[in-house]
């Protein structure tokens, strides 16, 4: 999501992540992507490394193929190869494969997949040679980010076009990005930054392409923006039920309790926290005043698709955890010894959780812009103007701000079409059945855009809502809220230039601006100050605003500790009120 460079970003994160003591976290992976956290190598790692080493070479030697080592590659496996001519099948391999068109991956991309290939190649389970390592590990710490194309992984036999071409950028092939500077070859770049260029030999052609590191990478990004984004749709959602005079007694604690899904309790938690205290809802909790039975499925029911949204989310952050846990190759060198092929590089976890995450998205966004639309329908909204205008008639409002969000849901829903579904044979059909994981993180990418950019109009049309309401006043929660948004959007008046301020409120809410109203120490992905005085949690680091993001927190799931309401729990106003609404 973000499109600041590695330069831009280098000097928000001083940590060092240390690469092959431990598994990397979710956290470390993001630090060294997105904020330009250092890497570092451990002692250990380098040892498990020349070990290992040491049998590739005793297998090179023997007379015996050995798949990767002394052989050619998937349909060509049964080819020996002679020891003379394994240097140029190495770089052969590299350079065919590094077959990628299209449009350039994301520099934040390319150096999570880097890091992620760096852990396994660290792991003395592949059998290259510890300058293989060090090379990686040089290039990061240089803010060498190889161009890496958008197609050519078919999400099995690892990421292979995307990571040949990181491989041939560390041969001094290809071109490079410094610091996200403009395009230079990689030699150039290799010389400046004092790295030697990569002379590969037995087995480590493939070791270095064999790998589920770029789908993996791409996921644990959208986890960290995700696990904002659902704060974000719950402000939204609330600024909306407040706007539009909706009730808070559907999210009561007792009521979220005879359903115990954890992340329809964290949301309904973020409502009651942001409505706490509202006079806008005390005005309407009087039945004389307010005679509806219930809202709109899109007021009523926001916990619900945000909540299943969430509980998605961690399970997407179970597998992803698991993933950071694995060593990817084939062949892989097990600590007995042996050198064994397997599939563990197919993509079929992952490319799950991808897909599922999309649709995920698809859902959270359309019950955003139903929540716009509502607001902008004087015949719904319960007495605000049509399209919220100035002058009714001769101002559109923000009518066409609900056709872009429209416009957004209708695409979120033809990119949460599973990729994973799907496979077509490659490998003049040893590859016969792939994951197609790369696509699908591709497009879960793009949908976090379009989820960024629905919640904006959301907030945008709802903070504006809340303004038509005075003197009536709203929360003190959705009140900071409104005025994030007036950051880079002006309140009601005459129609205006709109997409300036559309898209200055799509950056605070990429930056977790309008997030950090709900910031406190957290526990479980996404989960605000009320799910964790709900849940026990002692939580992670503040998420804060992010600029442009912050380190997600990797915690797990806790179990409820109880049924009863947050600190700021509305129950008592909520079942006076909920008879009669």
């Amino acid at each position: 999501m973000s499109t600041a460079s590695v330069a831009e970003i280098a000097a928000s994160d001083s940590r060092t992540v240390t690469v092959g003591a431990v598994p990397l976290t979710a956290d470390e992976v993001v630090a060294v992507a997105r904020h330009g956290a250092r890497v570092a190598l451990a002692p250990e790692a380098l040892e498990r490394v020349e070990q290992t080493r040491a049998l590739v070479e005793l297998l090179a030697d023997d007379p015996r193929p050995h798949y990767g080592i002394s052989t050619g590659f998937g349909a060509l496996a049964t080819t020996f190869i002679a020891p003379e001519r394994r240097r140029q099948l190495q770089a052969s391999l590299i350079r065919s494969h590094a077959a990628g068109t299209g449009t350039e991956v994301e520099g934040e991309v390319v150096r999570a997949l880097m890091l992620l290939r760096l852990q396994t190649l660290a792991s003395g389970r592949t059998g290259v040679r510890r300058e293989v390592v060090e090379t990686y590990a040089g290039l990061l710490d240089a803010g060498i980010t190889p161009i890496v194309r958008e197609y050519g992984s078919l999400g099995c036999s690892g990421d292979l076009a995307p990571l040949s071409h990181v491989a041939l950028a560390a041969m001094g092939e290809g071109d490079v990005r410094v610091g996200g500077a403009d395009p230079v070859p990689a030699a150039q770049a290799l010389a400046a930054a004092s790295l030697p260029l990569l002379v590969l030999r037995e087995k480590e052609g493939l070791a270095l392409i064999n790998g589920t590191d770029g789908m993996l990478g791409m996921l644990l990004l959208v986890i960290d923006d995700l696990s904002m984004l659902l704060d974000t749709a719950d402000v939204a959602a609330a600024m909306s039920v407040e706007s539009q005079l909706g009730t808070d007694a559907v999210f009561a604690a007792d009521l979220m309790a005879l359903r115990p899904q954890l992340g329809q309790s964290a949301s309904a938690a973020n409502l009651r926290r942001m409505l706490a205290g509202s006079p806008l809802m005390a005005s309407h909790r009087d039945p004389a005043v307010c005679t509806r039975v219930q809202d709109a499925y899109s007021l009523r029911c926001s916990p619900q698709v945000h909540g299943a949204a969430r509980d998605t989310l961690e399970h997407a952050r179970l597998i992803a955890t698991r993933e950071l846990a694995a060593t990817v190759d084939n062949p892989v060198i097990t600590l007995d010894g042996r050198v064994e092929s397997n599939g563990n590089f197919h993509g079929a976890p992952i490319a799950a959780v991808l897909d599922f995450l999309a649709i995920s998205i698809a859902d959270v966004a359309s019950i955003s812009e139903r929540r716009t639309d509502r607001a902008l329908d004087a015949a719904r909204s319960n007495g605000l103007p049509p399209f919220l205008a100035d002058e009714v008639g001769v101002d559109s409002g923000l009518m066409i701000a609900q056709y872009s969000a429209a416009g957004i849901v209708s695409e979120l829903k033809r990119l949460a079409v599973p990729a994973s579904v799907d496979s077509i044979p490659s490998s003049a059909m040893q590859e016969d059945h792939v994951s197609m994981g790369w696509a699908a993180a591709r497009k879960l990418r793009r949908a976090v855009d379009g989820l960024t950019r629905v919640l904006a109009i959301e907030l945008i049309t709802a903070a504006r809502a809340l303004d038509l309401r005075a003197p009536l006043a709203p929360a003190a929660l959705t009140a900071e809220a409104r005025a994030v948004v007036r950051t880079a959007a002006g309140g009601p008046g005459a129609d205006r230039f709109l997409s300036p301020e559309i898209e200055g409120v799509v950056e605070l809410v990429a930056a977790g601006a309008v997030a950090a109203v709900l910031s406190e120490p957290r526990g479980a992905a996404g989960a605000g100050r009320a799910d964790q005085e709900e849940m026990g949690g002692t939580g992670g680091p503040s998420r804060g605003i992010r600029p442009p993001h912050p380190p997600i927190s990797s915690g797990s799931v806790q179990q409820p500790r109880d049924s009863g309401a947050s600190t700021h729990d509305t129950s008592t106003d909520d079942k006076s009120e909920g008879v009669d609404r």
